[in-house]
């Protein structure tokens, strides 16, 4: 074996003991302390119902879609789409059937890219320009930032615009790991109480969402569980208050 081979083999072994330690042990305490630093910012929320959000990031997809939509509505669950809203053209028919059967719109901006990479300017310019076209159909209140990282100006300009930022708080690594085995394991292990669950949609991953939901969604209902938007589960909360 050269030594380069070796170097390598090395390398990748450390990456994956460091991504396997990562999702095993992912913990609570993670959550609280970013929610800590800036409380703003949803993760989750402390309830002792039985209620959890479901968002999903990345749509629409022509495909894969109808697939998520047709397995919220078998079990009776309803989620948070957070749009890309350069892929809404062509797919309002697929937008308008969100609102139609319950769910809700928020803004993931206009392209799958790290909404943290941008100036101030130019996120400025797309948060307004992706909620001139979400407002098409119908009001929305929720920002996710492209790859889950946020700064302060980033807070300060989704503030001035009526926006709340919000993150999860169950994180299965759909995007890296294209297995819907892994995403059911991962969800029902993690779950709780006010738990924000992140999925993603949009080609494969919009295909492997819409397979773990099959399998999650009713065993969350056997638990007890009722799954609602974003919405529905912050407001709930409010209420409770």
């Amino acid at each position: 074996m050269s030594t380069r081979l070796a170097l390598t083999i090395g390398s990748l072994v450390i990456l994956m003991f460091f991504i396997g330690a990562l999702i095993l042990l992912e913990p609570e305490w993670v959550v609280a302390q970013l929610r800590k630093r800036s409380p703003e910012v949803v993760y989750s929320i402390d309830t002792r119902e039985l209620l959890v959000a479901l968002t999903i990031d990345d749509g629409p997809d022509l495909l894969e879609t109808p697939k998520i939509l047709e397995s919220l509505n078998r079990h009776g669950a309803k989620a948070t789409f957070f749009l890309i809203t350069s892929r809404i053209p062509g797919n309002e028919e697929l937008v308008q059937r969100m609102i139609d059967e319950g769910h809700e719109l928020a803004n993931h901006l206009l392209n799958d890219y790290p909404s943290i990479m941008l100036d101030s300017s130019e996120f400025e310019r797309q948060l307004v320009e992706s909620d001139e076209e979400l407002m098409k159909f119908a009001d929305v209140r929720w920002f996710r930032p492209g790859s889950g990282w946020y700064n302060e100006t980033m807070l300060s300009t989704l503030h001035e615009y009526g926006y709340t930022c919000a993150l999860g708080s169950v994180y299965p690594f759909d995007p890296q790991i294209g297995s819907s085995w892994f995403i059911t394991r991962y969800v029902l292990w993690k779950i709780q109480p006010g738990s924000v669950i992140v999925l993603h949609d949009y080609g494969s991953r919009g295909a492997r969402t819409a397979a773990a939901l099959d399998a999650v969604l009713p065993e969350l209902a056997r638990r007890g569980y009722k799954v609602v938007t974003l919405s529905e589960l912050v407001d709930s909360q409010d209420a409770g208050e």
